[in-house]
């Protein structure tokens, strides 16, 4: 059946407006219970996590109202990254997780991910059948076999110590100066214990959330900030998570930011040099930079393009048996440490390469020239269908006309939010300009 509640990354929207209202996640609730209780037995359980949007405690209100209501048992873990409720999942055995974020969004927004009791991300497949039963009738569990829920004071420290195992190198980070911009979200106690314990001079920013400020000014979407401490602490590295810490950006010593292409560019070469790189292959999404393609094609790397979002890489390498993948945005994940996207382990796994080759940051992190690329959002209104206009397929196919092989056009619909995302590459940077924008204006006047 098509999907209409989920996304790319789960279900996503402005809080208290459709799909994100209290009367249907609560029904999103009780869908995943009765999906993931079909036994019928007294035992299952579900973890749930958050980041600090002041709509979590509304959400996490209604899913336990659901959830309980199906019978299942439900953990509280509070404020924790994504990536530590998909460790928790499996670790603490649970049939479910749940985090409740809109990761980069801004704090208006607001979103749930669903992880199997492997700690994966759901199929489309199972999503699929979760709304199917939010459309349905739910018949509530008896009285008898109503689910309890409680809270897990030390899921925070579970996921800490984890973390710090995945650091390999033995002399710590003593003497290192780390900027870790927490981005007012998910990780702002956590990533700072971590970098800490582990022997790092740490600066902190984004500790301070007021349910408001997640992402505002700070974190991946906009390491201004972060670059600016780092100038001014001359700190060797500035680490920069999203909202719920899935996301890493980094910054060299000298505060230039470098992006997910770039890190995946270090670990997929130094893997292949250590003979840890599965099948010598990296996947990512189709957003990839061009330079990114060329530079493993000069080490004899594979590169595995999906759809865009971090669950089609993580599928792929599930299927194919790949061990490295993530996507432009900051995305990195490493099945040999974590189930989905962990910003803050794949920070450590630079530290420790920093630590290992007393190189500095700018050393490791600037790997390849990238093709000049430009990407543009339009927004549209719910409902519209902009790209099956007549007049947007005319500008894209003169589009890439005009391009001709000399770079790529990819245009699509945001899985997580309502705008078309134009983007292309191309080696002359005015042609590139003009292709983009022509497209921009043609879906400007359909919407």
């Amino acid at each position: 059946m098509a999907r209409k509640l989920f996304g790319t990354d789960g279900v996503r929207g402005r809080a208290n407006s459709y799909p994100m209202t209290a009367d249907l996640i609560l029904k999103l609730g009780a869908a995943a219970g009765k999906y993931f209780r079909r036994d019928g037995s007294s035992e299952h359980r579900v973890v749930i996590g958050k980041d600090t949007r002041r709509s979590g405690y509304m959400m996490e209100n209604a899913l336990t109202a659901g959830l309980t209501s199906s019978g299942m048992n439900v953990l509280l873990l509070g404020p924790v990254p994504t990536p530590a409720v998909g460790f928790l999942t499996r670790s603490m055995r649970a049939d479910l997780g749940i985090m409740i974020s809109a990761s980069h969004n801004p704090h208006h927004d607001n979103g749930i991910k669903f992880f199997g009791p492997d700690g994966f991300k759901l199929s489309d497949e199972a999503e699929a059948e979760i709304e199917g039963l939010v459309a349905g009738d739910l018949t509530p569990a008896q009285p008898q076999n109503i689910g309890r829920a409680r809270r897990i004071d030390d899921a925070r420290g579970r996921y800490v110590e984890y973390a710090k195992t995945t650091f390999p190198h033995r002399s710590g980070l003593n003497g290192l100066k780390v900027v870790i911009d927490c981005a007012n979200g998910a990780a702002y106690r956590a990533a700072p214990e971590i970098l800490w314990e582990l022997g790092a001079e740490v600066i902190a920013l984004g500790v301070e959330p007021n349910g408001f400020n997640i992402n505002e000014g700070c974190g991946s979407t906009d390491p201004a900030a972060a670059g600016e401490a780092v100038r001014a602490h001359g700190a060797d590295i500035g680490l920069c998570l999203d909202g719920d810490a899935d996301r890493l950006i980094v910054l060299d010593e000298t505060g230039t930011p470098a992006d997910g292409d770039q890190l995946m560019a270090l670990f997929a070469s130094r893997w292949a040099e250590e003979g840890r790189l599965n099948g010598r292959t990296l996947v990512t999404t189709v957003m990839s930079n061009l330079g990114l393609e060329r530079y493993l094609q000069d080490q004899t790397i594979n590169l595995h393009r999906t759809a865009v979002g971090d669950r089609y890489v993580v599928e792929e390498m599930r299927a194919r048996g790949f061990n490295l993948g993530g996507e432009q945005s900051g995305h990195i994940v490493m099945t040999d440490f974590a189930t989905t996207g962990d910003g803050l382990i794949a920070g450590l796994q630079i530290l420790a390469e920093m630590a290992r080759t007393e190189k500095p940051a700018s050393a490791l992190v600037n790997n390849f020239e990238p093709v000049p690329q430009l990407l543009k959002n339009v927004r549209y209104d719910k409902g519209q269908a902009p790209l099956a206009t007549g007049s947007v397929k005319s500008a894209i196919a003169e589009a890439e006309g005009r391009l001709n092989g000399s770079g790529r056009l990819l245009i699509r619909t945001s899985g997580t939010e309502p705008l078309v995302r134009v983007m292309a590459e191309c080696e002359d940077p005015e042609l590139l300009a003009e292709v983009v924008d022509s497209v921009v204006a043609a879906v400007k006047t359909a919407v």
